[in-house]
């Protein structure tokens, strides 16, 4: 009885200030829980930049990360329509059910860019509310860390001022880096360019940078050889000066069109831990605009 009570007397202040579990189904948004959670939160990311987020397996142990969870912070969009509802029924946690405190999608707060005009399953990937990649913007970020903290303090009311003063606090770091990143990225208005697929539109609106061509001949199908030598013939009356692709997305396709057409192939980290430089949302946008400057003529 009394090694018992040593161990109740022990573990009990543990206990009783336990972290808050988050479930972050892409790694922007566990980067973006854990500044303003801090160490009052227990972070699991269900994906990293190397996985296509649209194409992810509800495995066993992602269902037992969710049985856990006390908040699921996501894109939305259906960006994760494949996979976040069977790990949501499987988990049968109801505190992070759609509709509850505990569920949170990103999508939600920010305007979103490329809304369908018609919704057809021939037409490929497309997403019915918008197109889901809005974190390549840091506005977007900025916007989603004010309700992220808000919603923090409404299922965390323990620490509801940590995360509101912690979340005030990145709102000020994050603002000022915008604004060097925009100083940065001046020369980068209107300067053409080629993407393998729509992942960066949100960067692109925000730097004034234009798409001219996009590699998939339809979101997320891949562009056979045939489809790529149509698009280098469309680039020699409208040329691009880069093609883009993201971390997870193959090399094939872009290195093609830069070889055939002359120009530098990026691969942008696309989210946080895409390369060694992207290792928080700071590096993330910091090793991108690095990028794109050093292949801009």
């Amino acid at each position: 009885m009394k090694r018992l009570l040593v161990f109740l007397i022990l573990w009990l202040p543990v206990y009783a200030h336990a972290a808050l579990n988050i479930f972050a189904c892409e790694p922007e948004w566990a980067a973006l829980a854990k500044e303003i959670g801090g160490d009052d939160v227990r972070i699991y990311a269900a994906t990293t930049a190397l996985q296509d987020p649209h194409r992810i397996e509800a495995r066993p142990s992602l269902i037992a990360q969710m049985r856990r969870a006390n908040l699921v912070v996501c894109t939305g969009a259906e960006l994760e329509a494949g996979w976040l509802p069977v790990l949501l029924q499987n988990a049968n946690n109801a505190a992070v059910q759609p509709g509850r405190p505990g569920y949170f999608e990103a999508a939600r707060f920010v305007p979103l860019l490329e809304k369908p005009a018609r919704l057809d399953r021939a037409d490929g990937d497309v997403h019915a509310a918008g197109n889901p990649h809005l974190h390549t913007d840091p506005r977007n970020i900025l916007r989603v860390a004010e309700t992220l903290a808000a919603r923090l303090a409404e299922v965390d009311p323990g620490n509801a001022a940590a995360h509101r003063a912690r979340g005030q606090a990145f709102a000020v770091r994050w603002q000022a880096a915008i604004a060097r990143w925009e100083a940065r990225a001046a020369s980068l208005r209107n300067l053409p360019v080629a993407v393998q697929h729509k992942s960066f539109s949100y960067l692109l609106a925000w730097l004034g940078m234009t798409e001219v061509a996009v590699l998939e001949p339809r979101p997320g199908v891949e562009p056979s050889v045939g489809h790529l030598a149509r698009v280098a013939a469309r680039l020699q009356t409208t040329p691009a000066k880069m093609v883009l692709r993201a971390a997870y997305q193959s090399p094939r396709p872009a290195d093609w069109l830069a070889k055939r057409a002359g120009i530098p192939a990026l691969e942008l980290p696309y989210s946080v831990g895409g390369n060694d430089r992207a290792q928080d949302l700071f590096g993330l946008f910091d090793d991108t605009l690095d990028q794109l400057l050093e292949a801009a003529p």
